[in-house]
């Protein structure tokens, strides 16, 4: 696989490519200067990047659409450049909610389509405008999903040409085959976004996926901040490894550099979030050298069924998932 910094997009099971690297958005609303995301996904673009991930829930895809649409204006890319996933959230799932929630997005955006639009998680909370319904207790309201009607839902949006592409979040085996064996299946997820990085490197569920012709795409691909709100920080962090630091050392690279190079060369889709503009090109620079066999037997030897981000798998959820 010749994986260049013009072209690194790999084929789709639907015809469409995506690009092996991405920039991801999401960030703390409460936490992140306004302006933040659209000058970083600006600065990414001029870098490079052509994937931009986001999500209606990270609050600031009016900056992502403002940020893509002013580099269109300047002449310096065209729509099809640009490769934007979309994310239909847990208070969406009813059929009947899926297309207007899509075309909200687009409205934000000011997009006509989305080149990829996911199922964010499998498990559904009550609808309406709250974002986490939760009881007088303050427990998540959950509702009742069938997630082969909500696909059903996501085939038509890309019949209607809304979404290019169509796939899922955070999806388990048992989970994709619920939809893989749906009757009258039109069109199977042609991705599966979940946490995936050398201290977590998911080796069954990327097994089953490359079977299926399924991609994925790892989020969290450098661990994560250490937020404790959301994130386990009893895990140590994956940047200091003295594995990735020394393999590092030797082609004069950074840990962050070597674990995303990593994921690339397994055919995992990455979308490393940084609002640093330092970083944000340093993760670009990973198209200009390789790891050796060995090198990539070490770094999956790292494995160690670690997650981070637990807020969307416990602490939202109140179970271990």
């Amino acid at each position: 696989m010749n994986l260049t910094a013009e072209n690194h997009r790999v084929p789709l099971s639907d015809g469409n490519s995506i690009p092996l690297l991405g920039l991801g958005t999401y960030a703390d609303p409460q936490k992140t200067p306004k302006g933040s995301c659209l000058e970083s996904v600006k600065i990414a673009i001029d870098t490079g990047y052509r994937h931009i991930d986001g999500a209606f829930v990270y609050y600031n895809e009016h900056e992502v659409g403002q940020a893509i649409r002013e580099k269109i204006a300047e002449g310096r890319i065209k729509r099809e450049d640009i490769f934007y996933c979309g994310k239909l959230w847990n208070t969406c799932h009813p059929p009947e909610l899926v297309r207007p929630t899509l075309e909200k997005t687009l409205k934000i955006l000011q997009l006509d389509y989305v080149d990829l639009y996911i199922i964010e998680l499998p498990m559904a909370f009550k609808p309406g405008d709250a974002i986490y319904p939760k009881d007088e207790n303050g427990k998540i309201i959950y509702h009742e999903t069938d997630l082969c009607a909500t696909w059903e839902a996501m085939e038509a949006c890309k019949d209607a040409g809304l979404a290019k592409s169509i796939g899922v979040s955070n999806f388990n085996r048992r989970q994709l085959e619920m939809i893989l064996n749906k009757p009258g299946l039109k069109y199977k997820p042609v991705s599966n976004q979940v946490e995936c990085h050398p201290y977590f490197t998911q080796p069954k569920l990327l097994e089953f996926c490359r079977q299926h012709d399924i991609l994925i795409v790892g989020y969290s691909p450098l661990g994560t901040s250490r937020d404790e709100t959301w994130v386990n920080v009893s895990s140590p962090p994956l940047l200091e490894d003295p594995v990735l630091n020394a393999i590092g050392k030797k082609y004069n690279k950074t840990a962050a550099q070597v674990a995303l190079r990593f994921s690339i060369q397994r055919g995992v889709v990455v979308i490393p979030k940084s609002f640093n503009p330092q970083r944000i090109r340093e993760n670009f620079q990973i198209f200009d050298f390789s790891l050796t066999e060995k090198e990539m037997k070490e770094i999956e030897a790292l494995n160690k069924n670690v997650r981070y981000v637990e807020l969307l798998m416990s602490a939202m959820f109140g179970e271990n998932a």
